[in-house]
């Protein structure tokens, strides 16, 4: 099924939505502080031309820096082409991948996130 940028931001802020209304309070309230932002993709030119998502700015347990807000970047085409265009693989993806990146904000490290079930 063929699916545009439109369509797919739509889907993926209703599953975002749904997750967050589900999380733990003190995840919650951090979840709704942080901002996430639906990218087609990684700027051109860099070498993340197939990440998910990612997340920059200063997490929660570093230095607060306003000139580097935290935020999440999901890359909602190139999770719909990672997924083969399933429309439920797709939410399953969005959702997995805002949850990894939700981890970093909050200061989790690679290893952390996998633990926690999150990578």
């Amino acid at each position: 099924m063929q699916m545009n940028h439109t369509e797919l931001v739509s889907m993926a802020e209703q599953e975002i939505a749904a997750i967050i209304k589900v999380l733990p309070d003190d995840i919650k309230a951090h979840a709704l502080n942080c901002p996430v932002c639906f990218d087609s993709k990684p700027v051109a030119g860099r070498d993340e031309e197939e990440w998910l998502g990612f997340f920059e700015g200063a997490s929660l347990i570093d230095e607060p820096d306003p000139e580097n807000l935290p935020r999440i970047r999901l890359f909602v085409d190139n999770i719909w082409e990672y997924v083969e265009m399933d429309e439920q693989d797709f939410l399953d993806e969005i959702s997995t991948t805002f949850l990894h990146e939700l981890g970093h904000y909050l200061g989790w490290d690679e290893d952390e996130v996998s633990e926690r079930g999150l990578a």
